[in-house]
């Protein structure tokens, strides 16, 4: 591989978990740095995800229109896409709300279970809801998958040295589906 590696970190529906697990391989995030491009992240002020993205790893479920757009606009920028954590590799918690329908949820979090005086759930600021929360590899092609709840930083370091080096991720340790 010529240059540095442009990596891209996106926040699907989870709870940021695995970017905090990112953030702690420490000292080994100093030492990858010259080797490695950090193009798009929640840890960076970049708006719009850039082209050719060597290695995107993608944290949280797909539960929102606006989840499966950037999965989609993510998948086709990058060259690996990595699902990372348990709600990226199987739904994990958001995924508790699919035995439910949308108007069952809604309810059950504004009228069944507030606080205060029940209320009609907002119009305004819950977005759109898909039928069901789902893991990242039923919407785009997955390339990799790091489970954990968070994953290790161990087994993130292990992905960006492998791909670093050269190696194919297909001969890491991983989830396999089918």
């Amino acid at each position: 591989m010529s240059g540095r590696l442009r990596v891209a970190t996106v926040w699907l529906d989870g709870c940021s978990g695995c970017h905090m697990s990112f953030l702690d391989m420490d000292e080994l995030l100093l030492e990858l740095a010259p080797r490695l491009e950090l193009a798009y992240s929640p840890l960076v002020d970049r708006k719009e995800f850039p082209d050719r993205v060597d290695l995107a790893l993608l944290e949280g479920a797909v539960s929102t229109p606006e989840d499966e757009a950037k999965a989609r606009l993510v998948r086709a920028h990058s060259r690996l896409v990595v699902a990372l954590g348990d709600c990226a590799c199987q739904g994990n918690v958001p995924a508790l709300r699919n035995r439910l329908d949308n108007e069952q949820l809604l309810d059950l979090v504004y009228r069944q279970q507030a606080d205060g005086p029940a209320a009609a759930p907002p119009d305004r600021n819950v977005p759109p809801l898909l039928t069901h929360s789902l893991p990242l590899h039923r919407v785009i092609a997955v390339d990799l998958f790091l489970p954990g709840c968070p994953p290790p930083p161990a087994a993130i370091v292990r992905a960006l040295t492998a791909v670093l080096d050269g190696e194919t991720l297909s001969e890491l340790p991983t989830l396999k589906f089918g």
